[in-house]
């Protein structure tokens, strides 16, 4: 068997060799221990802020003893890694940077298979665009869903429930006392969310993408069927290295369709569209953004979950967690790609079975009908914007109103909730200068519900943006508008007073301005705020837009055949 880190440890050159065997020495690695064996770099991203990767501290341990059971060799890494609680202004910046983080240090080192542990947000996404760039065989493992939080009798979820309950403490239903108890107890396990936000949806993607063992994405983070899938996925990736399995064999178009496909089905998080986009982009593979929209368009939701539901993710994997979903949605997909045990998605999931038909329902039968992301265009979002119509209480027809424009997230915070703010239920809020280039696109697009309004009973409004909004978040958010504000897009020329018209029959959004105007208007537009140094310089000089997924320029190919996955020339140090 020819190993990649052959090259380093068999090299024909003595002094090469020499080199870099003793240079594993030192790190009391025995060439008789390792030397050719499949060496399987685990790739961890846990940190001391970081409470969604924090389990896999542990739980590497437990990957390191299936890959020496299967007859590797591991060796523990350490990444960046992408805290969505702490990182400001925003975190899918460090997307990009932690996907070059995973993508050198393969390339540069002897490593012949990789196990990536992932978990928040945006860790997931960035380990499988390095994993695409440099395509050696590649596992993920999730540190798995935080427990739901028990607050005055009632289970509650960290993300969904806190959303709900804020708007209560805004409109005065909530005491300063319930608030501060509530912030003890909502969130008391390490783990990612415990709803379909974006960290659920991202492992479940994976999954069906291959890159994750069936049936363990949804295992909670204290379940020990978590240390199992670890020794399992451990195990796995030695094998994957034998048979040559990578990712560019099972990522591939049908597999990516088949993720958006399951993206309808669980009511998953708006980001999954960025993420998807730019993952596929670095095969080559190109994601329009109708694309989501047409293969969603005959795909109901499946799942009973938050936020687009009622129940948790621990509800979830008691009934049968994602395989028996996939196993539902399987007549949807293309059942011939491979998952990551190597077989057919028909062979590796046709006997899952689910135990709640409350939770996870049937194709015929499902739980919502009206799933999957609407896509508008029109003089206001000329390449695009999104809806996930499976959290909008505003699902069909069309609403007209007036436009109130804030040009930052701090004025809106400063304006939103004054007696004085003219806004009732049919006016649209609009937030921009939020997009990549302008603050690294944060998850600001769920604009707060003014508190004149909360106190009347109002849940729910337009609100547009130029930013993303978070995974658990609910209501009628149109996100992600193209060309954002920070580059001249139409969304800057908009004015408080503007008529704005959404029409999701036929999926435009516009502002009630001809070219003519707008163009009049832009004329003394400037941007508004510019990055100066550091990775954010970078990442604004080279950003693409949210529609083509928010990577940088230079790490995508135009086209499948410019893919090139480049190996270093191996010498001496």
């Amino acid at each position: 068997m020819s190993l990649r880190s052959d090259r380093w440890f068999q090299h024909p050159s003595k002094e090469t060799r020499f080199q870099h065997l003793s240079a594993m020495r030192a790190n009391g690695h025995v060439p008789e221990s390792f030397v050719g064996k499949p060496i399987i770099g685990i790739f961890n991203s846990w940190s001391d802020l970081n409470s969604c990767n924090a389990p896999h501290k542990e739980l590497v341990e437990f990957v390191k003893r299936g890959v020496l059971l299967a007859g590797g060799y591991p060796l523990e890494m350490h990444t960046i890694t992408t805290p969505a609680d702490f990182m400001k202004p925003s975190d899918l910046p460090y997307r990009n940077l932690m996907a070059m983080d995973v993508e050198e240090t393969i390339r540069a080192l002897p490593i012949d298979g990789a196990v990536m542990l992932c978990e928040c947000d945006k860790t997931t996404p960035a380990q499988l665009m390095g994993a695409a760039s440099s395509n050696i065989p590649t596992l993920q493992l999730a540190a798995g869903h935080r427990a739901s939080g028990s607050f005055r009798g009632k289970k509650v979820n960290y993300g969904t429930d806190l959303w709900k309950l804020m708007d209560d403490y805004n409109a005065g239903l909530m005491s300063e006392e319930e608030w501060k108890e509530l912030e003890k107890c909502i969130s008391c396990t390490q783990g990612g969310c415990p709803v379909m936000g974006t960290s659920s949806t991202m492992k479940c993607v994976s999954e069906v993408l291959g890159m994750m063992l069936p049936n363990t994405s949804t295992i909670p983070a204290t379940h020990a069927s978590r240390k199992w899938a670890a020794e399992e996925t451990g195990k796995r990736i030695v094998s994957m290295v034998k048979e040559g399995l990578t990712p560019s064999r099972l990522m591939t178009e049908a597999a990516f369709d088949n993720a958006i496909k399951l993206l309808a089905a669980l009511g998953g998080s708006t980001n999954a569209v960025i993420h998807l986009t730019a993952i596929a982009g670095r095969l080559g593979i190109s994601i329009p953004l109708k694309r989501y929209e047409e293969l969603s368009a005959n795909v109901p939701i499946l799942v009973n979950l938050q936020p687009s539901g009622e129940h948790s993710m621990d509800d979830f994997f008691e009934a049968g967690g994602l395989g028996s979903v996939i196993n539902k949605l399987l007549p949807e997909l293309d059942a011939t790609c491979l998952s990551a045990l190597g077989t057919t998605l028909e062979e590796s999931y046709r006997h899952y079975e689910s135990f709640r038909d409350d939770i996870i329902y049937s194709v015929d039968e499902p739980y919502k009908t009206e799933a999957g992301i609407a896509v508008l265009t029109g003089n206001l979002a000329p390449s695009g914007a999104i809806l996930k119509r499976a959290a909008s209480s505003f699902i069909n027809g069309k609403h007209r109103g007036k436009a109130i424009v804030f040009d930052s997230y701090e004025e809106m915070h400063e304006i939103i909730d004054s007696e004085e703010l003219e806004v009732d239920e049919t006016s649209i809020l609009v937030l921009r200068n939020c997009g990549p280039v302008g603050e690294g696109m944060p998850e600001w697009g769920a604009l707060p519900i003014p508190k004149k309004l909360l106190k009347q009973g109002v849940r729910d409004m337009v609100r547009i943006s130029d930013a993303r909004m978070s995974g658990t978040s609910y209501g009628t958010n149109i996100l992600h508008v193209s060309p954002e504000a920070q580059l001249g897009g139409p969304i800057a020329a908009i004015r408080t007073g503007d008529w704005i018209e959404v029409n999701l029959e036929e999926s435009t959004l516009n502002v009630e301005l001809t070219e003519t105007e707008i163009n009049e208007r832009m004329k003394d537009w400037a941007p508004v705020r510019l990055h100066k140094r550091g990775f954010m310089k970078l990442h604004t000089d080279h950003v693409l837009q949210a529609d083509e997924g928010c990577d940088l320029d230079f790490l995508r190919p135009k086209t499948k055949e410019e893919v090139i996955f480049i190996e270093p020339t191996v010498g001496r140090g």
